[in-house]
């Protein structure tokens, strides 16, 4: 409930955004119109009874009359005063009937219609605000509430950054504005709009409609806005060309972004690494466990920090769990790998021989993300089948498999049975559960990565059977707030992000070990970086210096309980 002082607050702005409208204006003069008739009307009774009541010889004062007059018309007549003649009471008839349909029906119709109605839309206008105050500086603009921008909302309110998103309709605006968002009403195609948002101050606009929406929002910004940073996705390669020539400083593929993300996470039934993020000389890889002498050993009998290699956590049937020295590594698990070129390529010299096979993996899906993996899985050397309902989408002879991928007949031809790794990439999250416990069933041992629209999703995947899950919010969401250079983040998979972050105060003079880093707060250092160089895979004693740089590995929680601990 609003406070009685903060509906004091409140009433002007309604006022001011009543007033200001023509139409209000127009409604309100219509209404003074109707009541001046009214009064009009009113005043010419009261005379009317004057004389007619001196034709029947009564005398009565003014304010008498204008008491009859009231009375009559509104029905209540109380009969205190009538008339005695014929003439008399037949006036009395038609300012009966003149007062029902004056004051019963068209006096509440018309101020219902030209003041409340208009009233209760200023109303909602002062709740979802057509500008931000002039002060606003650095704040981010999104013009959508797809997936991508709520993911990304979440990641600027953690971060303390202000936001604002653009919304063409009343109707729309006011349900986000109930759910908690900041939202501004105008249209997306008005250079108004911009201006009165502040474009020339923001950090960033970020717009993911359609290309040519995308490309008429662009153009429109930078022409108030020229050095403002525009953030635009688009569905194809001429729509990147096309984003750029109108003024976009970044134009996405997410779907190409997604479908290279979805091949880094495939182990392509080897046990070698396979490298799926990196900051500067540190790289994060993945290497399958299965049929290695690994299996049944815990990290520590392991020794794998011999090898120079450091074991961030492992991916187990879709659930992350940080290193420890016990922990037991078992057939179906994934080794998750921080270490330079050199010490991965020492690791795989070791376990390069076990777990070979050529069989190709299988992508379920053959839209843009699905032909993307595809592209990029070939680049890597792991050949793959590509399940696709549509003929139309895909035209790779023998690597294309048209037909129904929750039918076994098509799964059978695409290699379900030997198979070592199936990517499901459609864009269904509900079709994308259906097919991953499908595949489950078929194959236990099978590596199963799927592609996730919501985040919501993500826990439902995992306990479906999928062993990686990519959350396209997620992802498209850190890589547009990379672009803000507030945090340097890179996905490694859904809860899993590697970043680098400045040595916070708390931390200046200790030791990695004295740090107590990953015990709080469940991130890993993985390389420290100063002006006398980088340590990849700094060991206990290492000491955190002033101006030194931590690259951590850890997920959204993770980080956030870092920032909270350490003040960072």
């Amino acid at each position: 409930m609003r406070k009685p002082a903060d509906r004091m607050k409140y009433l002007p702005s309604q006022f001011a955004v009543f007033l200001t409208h023509r139409a209000s204006q127009r409604n309100i003069m219509s209404l003074l119109r109707f009541l001046g008739a009214l009064a009009g009307m009113f005043v010419l009774y009261s005379v009317i009874f004057h004389f007619l009541m001196a034709y029947e010889g009564q005398s009565h004062s003014w304010l008498t009359g204008f008491y009859w007059t009231l009375t009559t018309m509104s029905t209540l007549g109380y009969g205190d005063i009538a008339f005695t003649s014929d003439l008399g009471r037949a006036f009395a008839m038609l300012v009966m009937s003149s007062g029902i349909v004056f004051l019963l029906i068209m006096l509440p119709f018309t101020f219902i219609r030209f003041f409340y109605a208009p009233w209760l839309e200023a109303q909602h206008a002062a709740r979802a605000p057509h500008q931000l105050p002039e002060e606003t500086r650095g704040h981010v603009l999104l013009t959508s509430n797809d997936p991508v921008s709520s993911a990304l909302i979440r990641r600027l309110v953690a971060a303390g950054t202000d936001y604002a998103l653009i919304v063409p309709e009343l109707k729309d605006a006011l349900e986000l504005h109930d759910l908690g968002l900041r939202v501004v009403v105008g249209d997306l195609d008005d250079p108004e709009t911009y201006e009165r948002v502040r474009a020339p101050a923001a950090a960033m606009l970020m717009t993911a409609q359609g290309d040519p929406l995308n490309t008429n929002i662009t153009f429109t910004a930078r022409g108030v806005a020229p050095s403002l940073t525009i953030v635009a996705t688009a569905n194809s390669a001429a729509a990147v060309d096309i984003l750029h020539r109108a003024g976009a400083s970044h134009a996405l593929r997410l779907s190409e972004l997604m479908g290279q993300a979805l091949a880094r996470c495939t182990v392509g039934g080897d046990a070698v690494t396979h490298v799926v993020a990196e900051v500067d000389d540190v790289l994060i890889a993945e290497a399958s466990a299965a049929r290695t002498p690994l299996v049944g050993k815990s990290l520590r009998e392991n020794h794998l920090s011999e090898l120079g290699v450091s074991v961030v956590g492992v991916w187990n049937r879709g659930r992350f769990e940080l290193a420890r020295p016990d922990l037991m590594i078992e057939d179906s698990a994934i080794l998750v790998l921080a270490a330079s070129r050199s010490q991965l390529d020492v690791y795989d010299e070791h376990f390069a021989i076990y777990n070979v096979s050529g069989d190709p993996a299988m992508i379920i899906g053959g839209g843009r993300v699905g032909r993307s993996t595809a592209g990029a899985l070939r680049e890597r050397g792991i050949e793959c089948r590509v399940v696709e309902k549509e003929a139309g989408r895909v035209h790779d002879g023998e690597r294309a498999i048209v037909g129904d991928a929750a039918q076994l007949d098509v799964l059978e031809r695409a290699g379900i049975r030997k198979a070592p790794a199936v990517i499901i990439t459609t864009h269904d999250d509900s079709l994308n559960i259906y097919l991953t416990i499908y595949c489950r069933r078929l194959r236990e041992d099978i590596q199963i990565i799927s592609r996730c629209t919501h985040e919501r999703n993500v826990a439902t995947l995992h306990r479906a059977g999928a062993d990686h899950v990519l959350s396209y919010a997620h992802m498209g969401a850190s890589t547009i707030f990379n672009l803000l250079k507030r945090s340097r983040i890179q996905t490694i998979a859904e809860g899993l992000d590697i970043f680098r972050i400045a040595v916070p105060g708390a931390l200046e003079g200790r030791t990695v070990a004295a740090s107590g880093v990953r015990e709080k707060t469940g991130c890993t250092i993985v390389a420290v970086r100063s002006t006398d160089g980088q340590v990849i895979n700094p060991g206990p004693a290492v000491m955190l210096h002033e101006g030194s740089e931590l690259v951590l590995v850890g997920g959204v929680e993770a980080e956030a309980k870092f920032r909270e601990a350490y003040g960072k």
